[in-house]
């Protein structure tokens, strides 16, 4: 054990304040490069740490936040990204000599660009960028890495990645999340907690975006879900504007204040992000003293993770239903799409499984004259894209395997290893590596073994070769097999005991695919429905089974209020309280799928899908619909349905960008007829990042959807001056500037260009947005508008334009 966790074990540890605005105060110009302090201004970098380590701070982080290559590119630094990395080590031990500071904490901070399919990052290209600077913290000596402020958790799963790859130290990892709970993809607290526990990071957390209130939500809800020791480094408050300033209220006090109920959630760092100083970090140092350090880690648990979602599994859960359709065995129409690289059927069977009731989907692409490995990430993707569902990865294609675990967001279940050698030598270290869960198959070299007790003994082979790699028995899911009774009758019984036994004896999750067990009997759901309900009672922790069998589903409703897995039979009372008595049952109306062409088209905006919605605009236009019809009546409608969801919280941000895609795709074909048809623009609007600001994924939404709805949209691009704006503005003649920023010490620079647009006489409309911008500072500075997300920001447009 290191020296860091073991301290952590001990004691609750105080990590250093802001590093970015200690510089500004020091010299560093809004929009400059604060690593290249590291090489221009060493001593004043020093400094800083030392101010910390003066206050209490024992953890001191380098000032490599943007060190990585892509950062760094901006300002012509990509080739130093070693020297600046290990010097940035360097200066934390300068800094914190003499004083009781003990451990050097190094940062790795987002790279600004979104893992496809979301963005245009590749996966193993992100981890190689961040290798980069894990070896560069290794050569010079850190103690630990801390993966700060991440919005993508792929991206995240990256960097921990990297870390793990390139070095044995101490993760601490932190997404930054709003406050409805969410960061800026969906991620709910409890998925980013699952999914970073199952990857191997040491303390997991959260860091800026809130103040300590909002923070220790955040973690609450990490807690419910993880045993690891959590990190608090949340802001001096949220953000108000003092005579021009970008201010951050909270008192030393006040950040304290939250001590006693963060220890006791098992939080061991503390530390400041935001507006915090070294007088804060002394406060919070000192109020730890009279706390009782000592903490134990709750028993770990069996959860499985997406992007938004978590589902619990294991022998004290309810049931989860495993939807079984997206597999191409015996279909043939979802093979000849797998050939030719389609995704429809695959986007179709995900939706359904999820509305009828599965809680995790089976994805398996394995057919003859198929790229397995290229399918499985596409269908990743693709059901990614349309449920929140965790997944099961099923393949005995280890290439596949690891391309689909590297396409997954959150922490997957594979299906499977077996007890093998072949198998375990395999599988296992992709479990690790991808931190994921597995199935294990009670079948060996010697095939099937026609006992409970063989299957058992199997069982525990698995366990015991897993366990002994490091993965968790709570991650384990044996499945014990179901036989055909038309051939082996005996065998149910045999299943049924094993089922029993891995439960109560060995406190391990089971699985079974139910319905192998009726194959060749005539009234096949009688058999596999009563099969199910045995197999419930005997423990069964997860069903591989069709979600839209209702006779099935009708069991597992009921065995969960029977087994006391349904408290106060909240969820069957929800699944049937409205189902009319059989003799009052209102006649079956025809429904759900779309009938009308327009219908369709909206219905492939609101699923994302772009392989289909070409073909209908062909439809449309063959059929004598014009352009403008296309677009206002079929395309449109079905924007505005995803704002509306996007709006609720059902949908996220990968699903409206896909929305988005399928639009302009739509769009592409309709360009010449809209074009002919002499159709006008709502309005021609103008965007950019402002001056000395490098980040641009925001704005870069919106730019797209303000595309989808019909305005031309001239982009800048990112750190584009006050000067540059007023010139474009006047030369394209626009309607409106939009302006977005996403750092406290670039905000200021809205202020500075809408001045400048005022000076030069432009009337435009002015909007403003970015993750620090708020509705109070757009009134001070005098923006007609302000957005908090992109969908938003073009509803506002339209109106205001629409009133201009």
């Amino acid at each position: 054990m290191s020296s860091f966790l073991k301290t952590l074990s001990d004691q609750v540890l105080i990590l250093d304040g802001a590093m970015g605005t200690m510089l500004q105060a020091r010299g560093l110009k809004a929009g400059d490069c604060p690593e290249r302090m590291i090489l221009d201004a060493p001593d004043v970098v020093s400094g800083v740490h030392r101010e910390y380590a003066e206050a209490g701070a024992q953890i001191l982080v380098t000032n490599t936040f943007g060190g990585s290559r892509v950062k760094l590119a901006h300002y012509g630094l990509e080739k130093r990204v070693h020297e600046i990395n290990a010097r940035a080590v360097e200066l934390v031990r300068q800094g914190m000599a003499g004083t009781q500071a003990s451990f050097i904490g190094a940062s790795i901070g987002p790279s600004g660009r979104f893992v496809e399919p979301v963005g245009d990052a590749g996966f193993d290209e992100m981890v190689e960028i961040f290798g980069e600077q894990v070896k560069a913290f290794v050569d010079a000596g850190a103690d630990l890495i801390s993966c700060e402020t991440f919005l993508d958790l792929r991206e995240l799963k990256a960097a921990v990645m990297a870390c793990r790859e390139y070095s044995n130290l101490p993760i601490i990892a932190m997404m930054t999340f709003d406050d409805g709970g969410r960061t800026v993809l969906g991620t709910s607290p409890e998925a980013a907690a699952v999914t970073l526990e199952a990857l191997g990071v040491h303390v997991v957390g959260s860091n800026c975006g809130l103040g300590i209130d909002g923070m220790y939500e955040i973690l609450r809800r990490m807690r419910q879900v993880s045993s690891l020791p959590l990190i608090a480094q949340a802001n001096a408050g949220l953000p108000i504007l003092v005579n021009g300033e970008t201010v951050f209220p909270a008192s030393p006090e006040e950040m304290t204040a939250y001590h006693e109920r963060l220890i006791a959630l098992g939080v061991r760092v503390i530390g400041g992000c935001c507006g915090t100083t070294p007088e804060h970090i002394r406060v919070m140092r000192q109020a730890l003293d009279g706390f009782d350090p000592q903490w134990t880690a709750p028993p770990r648990r069996g959860f499985l993770a997406s992007r938004t979602e978590v589902a619990a599994f294991g022998p004290t859960q309810r049931c989860a239903i495993i939807g079984e359709r997206i597999n191409p065995t015996g279909k043939k129409a979802y093979s000849a799409e797998l050939r030719e690289g389609k995704t429809a059927y695959i986007r179709r069977e995900a939706q359904l499984q999820a509305e009828a009731g599965a809680h995790l989907l089976d994805v398996n692409c394995g057919a003859p004259g198929v790229d397995e490995p290229l399918a499985l990430e596409r269908a990743v993707y693709a059901v990614t894209g349309v449920t929140s569902r965790p997944l099961v990865l099923d393949s005995s294609d280890i290439i596949a395997l690891e391309r689909g675990l590297k396409a997954a967001d959150g922490k997957v279940l594979i299906n499977s290893v077996n007890g093998e050698e072949k198998s375990l030598a395999a599988v296992l270290p992709l479990a690790k590596k991808y931190g994921a869960a597995v199935i294990g198959l009670t079948l060996d070299e010697t095939g099937i073994p026609r006992t409970a007790a063989g299957r058992v003994a199997i069982a525990r082979k698995i366990i015991a070769r897993a366990e002994a790699m490091g993965l968790p028995r709570c991650d384990l899911v044996i499945d014990c097999l179901a036989l055909t009774v038309s051939a082996e009758q005996d065998q149910a019984a045999q299943t049924l005991q094993a089922i029993r036994t891995l439960t109560r004896e060995d406190g391990v999750a089971t699985v079974l695919g139910v319905s192998n067990i009726s194959f060749g009997l005539p009234q096949r759901p009688l058999i596999s429905s009563t099969f199910f309900a045995m197999a419930l009672e005997a423990g069964l922790s997860a069903a591989i089974i069709n979600p839209k069998d209702e006779r099935m589903m009708e069991v597992w409703h009921a065995a969960m209020v029977l087994t006391g897995k349904d408290p106060r039979a909240e969820r069957y009372i929800e699944a049937y309280a409205a189902v009319p008595a059989p003799e009052a049952a209102a006649p079956e109306v025809a429904g759900g799928a779309p009938q009308t062409l327009f219908e369709r088209l909206g219905r492939c905006v609101i699923q994302g899908d772009s392989d289909l919605v070409v073909g209908l605009v062909e439809e449309a236009l063959a059929a004598g619909h014009d352009a403008l019809a296309i677009s206002n009546d079929g395309l449109l409608p079905g924007l505005e349905e995803v704002g509306r969801q996007f709006g609720a919280n059902r949908i996220f941000l990968p699903q409206v960008l896909l929305s988005a895609e399928t639009m302009q795709r739509a769009f592409g074909r309709l360009k010449e007829e809209l074009r002919q048809a002499g159709v006008a623009s709502r309005g021609r609007i103008l965007m950019a990042t402002v001056e000395g600001d490098i980040h641009d994924i925001g704005k870069n939404i919106v730019c797209t959807l303000l595309e989808n709805h019909g305005f031309e949209v001239i982009d800048l691009g990112k750190n584009v001056s006050a000067q540059r704006i007023v010139e474009q503005a006047q030369q394209q003649q626009v309607d409106a500037v939009g302006l977005s920023a996403l750092m406290t010490t670039t905000l200021q620079q809205m202020q500075v260009t809408l001045e400048a647009l005022r000076a030069a006489g432009i009337k435009v409309f002015t909007m403003i947005g970015g993750a620090v911008v708020t509705q109070e500072y757009a009134d001070e500075i005098g923006a007609d508008l302000y957005a908090v997300d992109a969908l938003q920001a073009v509803e506002k447009v339209k109106q205001l334009l629409k009133k201009g």
